[in-house]
């Protein structure tokens, strides 16, 4: 009996011992360091003033002073001042930053007494940082603005930063340190510059008559009078022109070289969507620079060695491996109604001769309906209905009530809605890098025509040139074409690291030129608003 109640007690300590939660050490803050304050007029700062902004990061700032007055320095303050002023030049706002109060405090700042010098202070260290912040990782977070950006969160220790350049007199190159440093983001700052350039303009819309689908050379429209005052004002149009209403081969070739600018067909040809390009004033093409500049902020300040880009307005696909561009191609993204996610990810397989399983969107908008006018309507496309049980269902034994209690799985071949060959990564939005049965689409100017997967131009010569690292593993031609030639679905591991940016921007520069293209999902002008409300 007594070995009985001693196996009792044993199992109830080992019971008790397995519940014990287990200590996860606690990984402490790193200070930022102290404030290195000099000779100026400095006062103690209560801490009832800090504490009216809520701001664990103010506390920690003036912890490193002493609750000291910081900014007594005329030429650290006057740096910061003229950050704020001028701030616009990188497409912020200085009514964000407070910059007039901050500036009635500085035209005083000899008279402050003890308590407005300290509140000074507070409000310098607070916008400035806010500013600092605002150019590393954007105003506004995309995760509170979207459901389909999916983006790695971007932190920064502005303490430590800022104090290291306060403490080394290096404030001035803090602002450049802190901003993207890709050239897309360079390119968009040359932008912002080159619109500042142009005169306030006062052009009407240009009105072009639904019933006349487009404007071809030598032909006569009253419309042309506005679109040559357009072109001029862009600089497309070069001299002086007459502005008459016949459509001359002067500004046709203007007209081409708007098109070339703005992604449309080069062809000179004025229909409604260069009708449409055309008819953006000034402003709004300011605030769509400004916009993309908030993108930028929000995406990696570095790249990986080797990665794809895409540019879903672009329609266009990257590679780049060791800062060169060796790969370029078209693509076809998602529509307006069935979006491309903004992804950053890591390549990791390519899969020949995929089968490619109805998703459930595609299932509900296109499948259903169709299955229900023609139960042969899969069967004709090549795709099998299996029952949760993996059985094969006869299309005739489909039941349209429950159709998302099967699975309609497509066979490889060239028909298959994938094509030949995708490319996986991962993701939280089920989508990948695919060729398609609909090789047409890539010689559209308009190519926003997916589900939400990216289709790629020439996708097999694209799986060679990744596949083949040369210490691995090789990749020819010839036994990527035998693989194909089975129909069988086969895997192929990425064993080159590429990264995946999937990203998403409307304007940019080139050779002191305007850049833009159709903003294919509206996302501009709403992202202006919000940064400007």
């Amino acid at each position: 009996m007594k070995k009985f109640y001693f196996l009792i007690v044993v199992c109830i300590f080992m019971s008790c011992k397995k519940e014990e939660p287990k200590v996860i050490p606690v990984k402490k803050a790193i200070p930022p360091p102290a404030i290195l304050l000099t000779d100026e007029r400095k006062v103690s700062i209560d801490t009832v003033l800090i504490g009216v902004f809520k701001s664990k990061t103010l506390e920690e700032f003036y912890n490193s002073s002493n609750h000291q007055t910081v900014w007594g320095n005329l030429k650290k303050r006057t740096y910061v001042l003229s950050q704020l002023k001028d701030c616009e030049k990188l497409g912020l706002n200085p009514d964000d930053y407070k910059f007039k109060e901050l500036e009635k405090y500085e035209k005083r700042v000899s008279s402050l007494n003890d308590k407005e010098l300290a509140t000074y202070d507070i409000l310098l260290t607070y916008n400035f940082e806010l500013y600092l912040n605002n150019l590393f990782k954007g105003k506004l977070d995309p995760k509170k603005l979207y459901t389909d950006w999916d983006l790695a969160e971007k932190t920064l220790d502005v303490n430590s930063v800022l104090i290291k350049a306060f403490n080394k007199n290096k404030l001035d190159s803090i602002v450049e340190y802190i901003q993207p440093k890709s050239q897309t983001y360079k390119q968009l700052l040359k932008a912002l510059e080159i619109i500042n350039t142009f005169p306030e303009e006062n052009i009407g819309p240009i009105k072009f008559d639904s019933l006349t689908k487009k404007i071809t050379l030598n032909d006569t429209n009253p419309a042309l009078r506005n679109i040559k005052k357009r072109l001029l004002f862009w600089g497309d149009l070069s001299g002086k022109d007459t502005l008459s209403t016949i459509y001359n081969k002067r500004t046709f070739d203007a007209v081409k070289i708007f098109q070339e600018r703005h992604g449309l067909t080069s062809d000179g040809v004025i229909g409604q969507g260069t009708i449409s390009a055309l008819n953006y004033s000034k402003e709004k093409r300011k605030q769509q620079i400004i916009a993309n500049l908030e993108r930028w902020r929000w995406y990696n300040n570095d790249f990986a060695e080797n990665y794809f880009i895409i540019n879903i307005p672009n329609y266009s696909l990257n590679v780049v491996e060791s800062q060169d561009t060796t790969l370029t191609r078209n693509i076809v993204v998602g529509t307006s109604k069935r979006k491309t996610p903004i992804i950053t990810s890591v390549l990791k397989t390519v899969v020949f001769n995929p089968t490619w399983t109805v998703p459930p969107t595609i299932l509900k908008e296109d499948v259903v309906p169709a299955m229900k006018l023609n139960r042969n309507y899969l069967k004709n496309k090549n795709i099998t209905i299996y029952d949760t049980a993996g059985n094969e269902v006869n299309p005739a034994k489909w039941n349209e009530n429950k159709p998302h209690s099967y699975k309609y799985v497509q066979s490889p071949g060239a028909n298959n809605s994938l094509g030949l060959m995708k490319i996986l990564f991962p993701n939280h939005h089920s989508v990948y890098l695919h060729d398609t049965n609909h090789r047409n689409y890539f010689g559209r100017n308009n190519r926003s025509l997916s589900s939400g997967c990216v289709r790629i131009e020439n996708p097999l010569e694209l799986a060679e040139h990744i596949l083949n690292d040369t210490i691995a593993t090789t990749w020819p031609k010839e036994k990527i074409d035998s693989i194909i030639e089975t129909k069988i679905t086969t895997y192929a591991k990425i064993t080159k690291k590429y990264a995946l940016y999937q990203w998403y921007w409307t304007a940019w520069s080139k050779k002191n030129q305007l850049i833009f293209r159709a903003d294919i999902y509206n996302l501009d002008q709403d992202l202006y608003n919000k940064l400007r409300n």
